[in-house]
C-alpha cells in the first residue's frame, strides 16, 4: 500500500489528489491510510462501511474525485513520476481527447515481466466513433498487452457520466463505451507498473458476485450488452451498421477461440497417458 501511495505522491505534476477508497478491509489498511492522510493533505481517505463490491468501489472513486483528469490505480501497482505530467501535456495539446493510454509493465504471479501498450495505430484517435469502436473491438481479441484503456488517464467528467453494469468482462464493454465517447491518444513509453493476476473466470465471477450461469454464457452476454450500447449511441445509421458489424466480428472470433481451446482440452483428456 505505501509503495503505491508514494509513487503517486512523487508525481512531478503540481496539482494532485489521491483518493483512497477502502472497501471494508479487515487488516491494518485503515490505520496505514489514515496515517498517510495525516502526513500529506493531498491524500483523501474514505472507508466504506461495508464491502460495496469491486465495481462499485471503482465507480465511487471516479465520482468522488475532483480533478479534471483521473486514473485508477491498484493497491499493489505504481506509476512513473512523470506519468501525470506526460499525460496532461497530451490532453492540453488536443482538447478532443477523452483519455490517454500509456505503456505498462506487467509482472505475472511467477515474476515474468511483459511490456504492454505497444499500440501504434491511428484509428483510436479518429473523429469517427464507429472507427474508434471497431478498432477497440479488434484490440479486445489481441490481448491485454495491446492497450489498456481501464488504466489510462481519463477526462474525468466525460468518463464519470458513462453508466456501468456489474457483469463479467464489463471492463471490455466499458472500453467500447470509452471508444464511442471520444478520441484517444497514446504515450508509448512505460509510465505505469501493474501486477497481472490473470485470474480465472470463476475467481472473477466470485469477486464480482456474478451468478455462475453467467460465467458459461459470458461471451454471448457481453455481445448482447455491447450491441445494446451501439444501438443506444449517438451514431448515424451507417456508423451504427459498421459498429454492429465490428461487435459481431469480435464475438465470432472470441467464440472460435473458446471452442478451439475446449476442443484441444478434450483431445488431451481423451488421449491415452504415455
Amino acid at each position: 500500500m505505501t509503495e503505491v501511495v508514494h509513487s503517486v505522491l512523487a508525481q512531478t505534476y503540481p496539482d494532485l489528489e489521491l483518493l483512497i477508497s477502502d472497501n471494508g478491509s479487515t487488516d491494518d489498511t485503515e490505520d496505514v491510510c489514515r496515517a498517510l492522510a495525516k502526513q500529506d493533505d493531498r491524500v483523501k481517505y474514505h472507508r466504506q462501511p461495508e464491502n460495496i463490491g469491486l465495481m462499485n468501489n471503482f465507480i465511487y472513486t471516479m465520482r468522488h474525485a475532483t480533478g479534471t483528469y483521473f486514473r485508477w490505480i491498484g493497491d499493489d501497482d505504481r506509476v512513473h513520476p512523470e506519468m501525470a505530467s506526460r499525460c496532461a501535456a497530451v490532453f492540453d495539446a488536443d482538447p478532443r481527447l477523452v483519455l490517454v493510454t500509456m505503456g505498462i509493465e506487467y509482472t505475472a504471479r511467477d515474476g515474468t515481466v511483459s511490456v504492454g501498450g505497444y499500440y501504434d495505430g491511428t484509428a483510436l484517435g479518429s473523429d469517427d466513433p464507429a472507427d474508434r469502436f471497431a478498432e477497440m473491438m479488434r484490440l479486445l481479441n489481441a490481448g491485454h498487452l495491446a492497450i489498456d484503456p481501464l488504466y489510462s488517464m481519463m477526462r474525468r467528467e466525460v468518463v464519470a457520466a458513462i453508466p456501468r453494469r456489474n457483469m463479467l468482462h464489463e471492463d471490455e464493454i466499458f472500453a467500447g463505451k470509452l471508444a464511442l465517447a471520444g478520441p484517444w491518444a497514446h504515450v508509448h513509453d512505460v509510465l505505469a507498473y501493474r501486477h497481472w493476476p490473470d485470474d480465472s473466470v470463476t475467481k472473477l465471477g466470485k469477486l464480482l458476485n456474478v451468478p455462475a450461469w453467467q460465467w458459461r454464457m459470458r461471451n454471448a452476454l457481453q455481445y448482447k450488452e455491447t450491441a445494446a450500447v451501439v444501438r443506444e449511441a449517438d451514431l448515424t445509421a451507417e456508423q451504427r451498421r459498421r459498429a454492429l458489424a465490428a461487435a459481431r466480428d469480435w464475438y465470432l472470433t472470441r467464440q472460435w477461440k473458446l471452442i478451439r481451446r475446449r476442443s484441444i482440452k478434450l483431445v488431451r483428456m481423451a488421449s491415452p497417458a504415455r
